[in-house]
């Protein structure tokens, strides 16, 4: 949960300056720049399983590691 609850703040973070870099530009460039909402929505779930797959993967190899040899490692 940790891993995931990592990567949901990473992707809200970086779709924050996306969508504040695309407003910067369409002012400066007078050219509409816009992030669709279905391209956030993708963004958002990408790092939702990014984050499940990064806290599965450790946490099953050290389910199966002995804990006495774990502790001193």
């Amino acid at each position: 949960m940790e891993a995931a609850f990592l990567c949901i703040i990473g992707g809200l973070v970086g779709l924050g300056l996306v969508a504040g870099l695309a407003l910067i530009l369409t002012k400066a460039l007078e050219f509409p720049i816009y992030v669709s909402i279905s391209n956030m929505v993708w963004t958002f779930i990408i790092c939702i399983l990014v984050g499940i797959i990064a806290g599965i993967i450790p946490a099953m190899q050290a389910a199966k590691m002995d804990p006495v040899v774990a502790i001193r490692s």
